[in-house]
C-alpha cells in the first residue's frame, strides 16, 4: 500500500501552500500553477485551479499522470475509491495475495516494458503452456522453443491434432512479422472465424482456445477482436505469463509511488464534467463534496466505461456513447494444505461442461501470495452467475474440482473470498477502434483500455496518448 497517498481533500490551504512550494519547477506560466480558493465568506461552492485534473487513478490515469510529470506539468490525480490501481487490486486475507479477479501480467508488454520496473516487481513465472482438463485426464500444452520434450511429448495428445501444433507455429510466425501498429489496425473478424478460417481443428479450439483466449477476455464463444488475438498471441511468444511478487496491486503501486505524493487524492468522488465546445473554457469537474476543480490545461478522464458514461452524459465530440456488452467474470478463492502439483501451471477445463474456466495454484507461481506453508487456490468463471448465491456457487465449484482433483483433495480446501466482477473487461466485439482519439471536446480527454486494447498495456498506451495530447494542444495555443 502507499500510505502517503490518503491526504485529505478539506484542506485548500494545505493544498495552496503545497502547490506553491512546486511552483518552480512548472515550465508554463504561473497562472497555470496556482490553486485559487474561494473565501470563507462567499456561498459559492470551494473552488480550486490547477494545471490539469486526471480523473480516476486506475492504469490508465497513472500512465496519464506519469506523462505529465515527466514534463513538470502541475496536475492533480482524483480517485474514488481508497486505493490506485482502479481493476487492478489486490486484498490481503489471513495472510493471502488475492487480486480481485484473474489477473496476469505479460511481460512482453511493449508499453510496459518502457513504463515500469520488472526487476523491482519481482515477477514469478508461469510454465509457458497448459494442462487442459479433458476426459477425465490431464494433457499438456507447451510452448515447444521453452519447453521442447513437453512439446514433443504433446503431439499425440487429444488436445487438438499435430497438423494444429503445427497452425499454432505458422500463428507465432505470421504475428511475429508484423508491428503492433499493423495488428491493432489490420482488418478484423471475431477469434472464433480467424481461428477456423486458419484451418484449426474444433478439438483444439474447444479444448484449448475456447477456455485459454477465453479467459483472457472473459469471451467463451470468442466474439472478441482478431486484433486482439493477434497482439495477446504476439506477447506471449516474446515474453512470459506472470505475476508480480506482492500482488497484481504492485503495478498501479508502482507507478504512483514516482509522483509527487500531494499530486494523488483517494476518496474523492467524481459527479460530474461542465464541458463545452467552446475553445476558449475549459472544463470543470464537481466532486461529490461539492468542491470545484478548475484546469488551466484539460481534464483527463481515465475511469472505467461505465463511469465514463455517466460523466459525459451522452456528450462525447456531439455523438452519443455506443454501448458494448461488458465482459464480467467471478473469482473464487481457497486456501489448501498444500497443492495436489508443484509446477506453476494454468489448468484448462477443455472438456466443454461444468462452470469452472480455468484455475491455478497461486503460490506456486508466487510462493509469496500466502503463508508459508499455505497454498492459494485460484478459480474463475466466466460471467457474473446471475442467480447463484456464493454458498451454492462455491458449492458447485468444490463438487466439479472434485471430479479433477479427488474428493479428499478438495474437500479439505477452506474457501476465502468470492470477487463477482461486473465489468471486468470492456467488449470489444468487431468492429473495433483500438487506437481512437483521445481528445473528446475542448480540454477534455479521454483513456482506458475501452478506448484501446483491452489489456494492461492499452490501459499504459491510452493514458500517455492522452497526456500528449492534451500537452500538444495546450503548446500550440501557447505559441
Amino acid at each position: 500500500m502507499i500510505p502517503s497517498l490518503s491526504l485529505p481533500f478539506s484542506k485548500p490551504s494545505l493544498l495552496l501552500s503545497r502547490f506553491h512550494e512546486h511552483k518552480t519547477r512548472f515550465n508554463f506560466k504561473i497562472q497555470a500553477v496556482q490553486i485559487s480558493v474561494n473565501s470563507p465568506e462567499s456561498d459559492a461552492p470551494p473552488e480550486r485551479k490547477t494545471g490539469v485534473v486526471v480523473v480516476g487513478a486506475g492504469l490508465a490515469g497513472l500512465a496519464a499522470a506519469t506523462r505529465l510529470n515527466s514534463e513538470n506539468i502541475p496536475f492533480i490525480l482524483i480517485e474514488a475509491s481508497d486505493a490506485v490501481g482502479g481493476r487492478v487490486r489486490t486484498d490481503v486475507v489471513d495472510g493471502f495475495l488475492l487480486d480481485r479477479g484473474f489477473q496476469i501480467f505479460i511481460t512482453a508488454y511493449p508499453e510496459a516494458q518502457k513504463t515500469l520496473d520488472y526487476q523491482a516487481l519481482d515477477l514469478q513465472k508461469f510454465y509457458s503452456g497448459a494442462l487442459v482438463y479433458y476426459n477425465g485426464g490431464f494433457h499438456t500444452v507447451a510452448d515447444p522453443l521453452r519447453h521442447f520434450p513437453d512439446s514433443l511429448r504433446s503431439l499425440a495428445n487429444p488436445i487438438g491434432s499435430v497438423l494444429d501444433k503445427l497452425l499454432i507455429g505458422l500463428t507465432r510466425i505470421r504475428v511475429l512479422s508484423r508491428s503492433d501498429e499493423e495488428i491493432l489496425s489490420a482488418s478484423e473478424v471475431p477469434i472464433i472465424d480467424l481461428l477456423k478460417a486458419t484451418g484449426f481443428s474444433d478439438s483444439i479450439i474447444d479444448r484449448f482456445f475456447r477456455p485459454f483466449f477465453g479467459g483472457i477476455f472473459f469471451d467463451k464463444e470468442l466474439e472478441t477482436t482478431s486484433r486482439l488475438f493477434d497482439f495477446i498471441f504476439k506477447c506471449l511468444s516474446l515474453g512470459d505469463n506472470t505475476l508480480p511478487a506482492k500482488g497484481i496491486a504492485a503495478i498501479p503501486e508502482q507507478l504512483a509511488g514516482k509522483l509527487p505524493s500531494d499530486s494523488i487524492f483517494l476518496n474523492s468522488k467524481v459527479v460530474s464534467i461542465d464541458f463545452d465546445e467552446s475553445e476558449s473554457k475549459t472544463p470543470s469537474v464537481i466532486l461529490q463534496s461539492g468542491d470545484i476543480l478548475k484546469a488551466d490545461l484539460g481534464v483527463i478522464v481515465a475511469v472505467g466505461e461505465p463511469a465514463a458514461e455517466k460523466l459525459f452524459a451522452g456528450r462525447i465530440a456531439g455523438k452519443p456513447v455506443h454501448k458494448r456488452s461488458a465482459r464480467s467474470t467471478v473469482c473464487l478463492y481457497f486456501s489448501a494444505e498444500q497443492a495436489p502439483v508443484r509446477e506453476p501451471v494454468l489448468f484448462l477445463n477443455g472438456s466443454g461442461k461444468g462452470i469452472v474456466n480455468n484455475m491455478f495454484f497461486a503460490t506456486n507461481v508466487a510462493p509469496t501470495y500466502g503463508p508459508p506453508g499455505k497454498t492459494l487456490v485460484s478459480v474463475s468463471v466466466i460471467g457474473m452467475c446471475e442467480g447463484v448465491s456464493d454458498e451454492d456457487l462455491t458449492a458447485e465449484v468444490v463438487r466439479e474440482l472434485s471430479g479433477w482433483f479427488g474428493v479428499r483433495v478438495v474437500d479439505s480446501w477452506r474457501h476465502l473470498r468470492t470477487y463477482r466482477i461486473a465489468f471486468a473487461q470492456p467488449g470489444q466485439i468487431p468492429p473495433t477502434d483500438l487506437m481512437r482519439n483521445p481528445k473528446i471536446g475542448s480540454g477534455l480527454y479521454a483513456c482506458g483500455d475501452y478506448r484501446s486494447s483491452a489489456t494492461f498495456d492499452g490501459a499504459l498506451v491510452s493514458g500517455r496518448k492522452a497526456a500528449e495530447a492534451l500537452l500538444k494542444d495546450r503548446a500550440l495555443a501557447l505559441v
